[in-house]
């Protein structure tokens, strides 16, 4: 009986099929080895930082243009992760690898990589604060923004006298001096446009810079909150009476633009023209001659009604008012006393 051989597979063909069923193990072997490796980073992405020795949040900051590959480098040695590869593939399989912000991050102890990524993409970054005190001149301002190290670049902003709202500012480290006098700027140019909009009727007052004017000199005459109102109501009384308004501080800032005199008034300097010297102008200076705060602008907008005309220090770090001159100059001596007395 003759063999039908024309079915069977010859060498060759069994071969082939031997190499296919080979390959077909060797991928399945590699696709599982290759699951159980994501499987392993994911893992590794999404758990804590156990490593990480500080037992509080702590900062990291990322420069303006760093790549990923530096961050991640970064990360790794100050102790935030524990694999830069691994932080690196997770963020840009998450979309992420153009989205990590500049700045400074505070980073909460033990974090996963995963809410390292997060943090670095949608966290606040760190804020500071600058304090500016009601009754600086610019130049002051300027000076105490040049003084810190947490702000950048010079300054190139010359607002106006007065143009400064008095305040507490947070930034991130690396705000330019500019940013945050620009922010400064439009504080103030708010706060004045809120309070211009419900002052008092009938003011001696034509404008919002006028208002200014004076509720700087309000600011550089008292410390003391409560006075404020009382203070104000002895300028707009004189105003209304055309009345200079001789206060000390506008012949200070004739004399030196903004910086300390750092010595008493002298007698001629009283006396001595200039723009800003209400003891020989009637009316306001041309400029504010500080930058007042809230409360000053505040209480010279809606002063307390009163018909005092005078006010001389104290001695207690306030003042006493008078309506008329004679009881003016009793309060003078007085204090002239106190003065001689301490």
């Amino acid at each position: 009986m003759k063999v039908d051989t024309d079915n069977e597979p010859s060498a060759t063909e069994y071969k082939s099929v031997h190499l296919f069923r080979r390959f077909k193990t060797l991928l399945a072997i590699a696709f599982i080895s290759a699951f159980i490796v994501s499987v392993s980073l994911g893992a590794l992405f999404f758990l804590p930082h156990k490593e990480q020795t500080s037992e509080q949040d702590a900062i990291f900051s990322i420069e303006t243009g760093s790549p990923l590959p530096l961050i991640a480098r970064r990360l790794e040695t100050q102790n935030f992760i524990s694999n830069q590869y691994i932080f690196r593939l997770g963020v840009m399989v998450f979309g992420n690898a153009g989205r990590l912000m500049a700045g400074e991050f505070s980073i909460a102890k033990q974090s996963s990589m995963y809410n390292v990524m997060q943090t670095l993409i949608k966290g606040q970054a760190v804020l500071y604060t600058v304090t500016i005190p009601e009754g600086l001149s610019n130049v002051q301002v300027f000076e105490l923004l040049a003084a810190s190290p947490l702000l950048d670049g010079d300054i190139t902003r010359t607002p106006q006298e007065g143009a400064l709202l008095p305040e507490t500012y947070n930034f991130p480290r690396g705000t330019s001096r500019d940013a945050l006098i620009l922010q400064m700027e439009k504080a103030m140019q708010q706060t004045l446009d809120q309070l211009w909009g419900s002052r008092a009727a009938n003011l001696p007052l034509n404008s919002k810079e006028e208002a200014l004017i004076l509720a700087s000199i309000v600011e550089k005459e008292t410390g003391v909150a409560a006075e404020r109102p009382l203070v104000a109501s002895v300028f707009i009384n004189r105003l209304n009476r055309n009345m200079r308004l001789q206060s000390d501080p506008t012949i200070i800032y004739g004399l030196k633009k903004g910086q300390v005199l750092g010595r008493p008034i002298r007698k001629s300097e009283i006396k001595k023209p200039t723009a800003y010297n209400t003891y020989v102008i009637r009316g306001l200076p041309p400029t504010p001659i500080a930058n007042p705060g809230r409360l000053a602008l505040a209480a010279t907008l809606n002063p307390e009604v009163s018909d005092y005309l005078y006010f001389v220090a104290d001695g207690s770090g306030g003042h006493v008012f008078a309506k008329t001159l004679a009881a003016h100059n009793k309060n003078v001596e007085n204090w002239r006393r106190i003065r001689r007395g301490q």
